[in-house]
């Protein structure tokens, strides 16, 4: 097999909201499962990983952009017009310049390793390109990855403790669902033990946790259980951070078929409030933050810390669903548009009249405020 030659820096498509001023760092292209039925992203590409010489130029990229960008190798400037013209590894130095002037001006602190699965190259290809990030880079403060639960299952403890030692110091794991059930049927190629398992290794390795939940992933039939057993094996794992993501279904998801052909019953939103409600009741025991960090999310204000917070999380799920429909429609629409950012907002004049104004316009009502909902939904997926 022919060598794969260096084509310039590379950044992949997908980041977690809390990694947005982070430099991002493509030691993986795509994701090596990509089979679960309500992601869109990677849907026809083919997984590979990139040769570590190829990161550890890139890394390089950086530096001599950062050095120059900020006056540290003595003089200051940007990329000439000419590389603007160039192909191949020209362009990707351009890219490295444009992504080492987004990370100076966010202060250098943190590095997001892309794209799905980092760990799956192996504990020993990853120290090396830690250790050069390190190297460079030695004021970072914070090096995260997404992680499959089931790559870091099949991990030696002691392999990821070294991992730790060499500086990733967080990982983003998508449990998005605790039931066996959701799993099974999402192809997700998992377990409710094996994500345990997963996340208790990263505990046990001095590492930050993000798991995430994903209400609506059970569908109609499996709400409750999606909402229960998702809460046993977080209350089991006790995560540094449990992230909500709603269920939105693109139509490059394999589940959009089977949505559209009437084999997957979307829960609406006040459906899902309702399993997001009994979620918060059924977490016991966890020293854990909530975030509700993504715009798919209805009730933005679900945040906290936990056990503390708990009781004023569920209070703002239950002021929604004691909403009239016609008030829960005003603040679905006032949302999903950008209009209102939380449950205060219906009182805000001018943000609940340009809500007000769309459902004129578009006769929204109770009876199809759902649709509307999922198209709205699907441009943030």
């Amino acid at each position: 097999m022919a060598q794969e030659s260096y084509a310039g820096f590379e950044q992949g498509p997908i980041r977690p909201p809390s990694e947005a001023g982070s430099l991002l760092l493509r030691v993986t292209r795509n994701c090596p499962w990509n089979r679960c039925k309500f992601c869109p992203v990677y849907k026809g590409t083919q997984f590979s990983r990139r040769p570590v010489d190829h990161v550890l130029r890139d890394i390089e990229a950086v530096y001599r952009a950062v050095q120059t960008l900020t006056g540290e190798a003595g003089v200051v400037g940007r990329p000439e017009p000419a590389r603007r013209q160039g192909t191949g590894e020209a362009r990707g130095d351009l890219c490295a310049w444009q992504a080492a002037a987004s990370w100076v001006d966010n202060g250098r602190r943190s590095v997001f390793l892309q794209d799905a699965d980092s760990l799956v190259i192996g504990g020993s290809d990853l120290i090396d390109i830690l250790s050069h990030l390190t190297k460079r880079f030695p004021g970072v403060q914070r090096v995260t990855s997404y992680a499959r639960s089931s790559t870091v299952a099949r991990m030696e403890s002691k392999d990821l403790k070294a991992l730790r030692e060499s500086g990733l110091n967080r990982l983003h794991i998508g449990l998005e669902s605790g039931a066996n059930e959701v799993l099974r049927l999402m192809h997700k190629g998992t377990t409710q033990k094996n994500q345990i398992v997963a996340g208790l290794k990263v505990k046990q390795a001095g590492m930050k946790l993000s798991e995430y939940y994903m209400p609506g992933l059970g569908g109609r039939g499996f709400w409750e259980a999606n909402a229960r057993e998702t809460a046993a094996a977080l209350n089991e794992i006790n995560p540094d951070f449990i992230r909500l993501r709603t269920l939105a279904i693109h139509v490059s998801a394999p589940l959009y078929d089977d949505y559209r052909a009437g084999r997957f019953d979307k829960p609406n939103d006040v459906e899902m409030a309702r399993e997001v409600l009994l979620f918060l009741e059924s977490l016991r025991g966890l020293s854990s933050v909530v975030k509700s960090d993504h715009i798919l999310n209805l009730l933005p204000e679900v945040e906290g810390a936990l056990p503390e917070d708990q009781g004023l999380m569920i209070s703002v799920v239950e002021a929604f669903l004691k909403l009239s429909p016609e008030e829960q429609v005003v603040f679905q629409v006032g949302r999903r548009t950008g209009m209102m950012n939380g449950l205060g907002d219906l009182e805000d004049p001018f943000r609940r009249g340009r809500a007000e104004e769309i459902i004129r316009k578009h006769e929204i009502t109770s009876a199809n405020v759902d649709a509307v909902v999922d198209e709205l939904m699907r441009q943030f997926v």
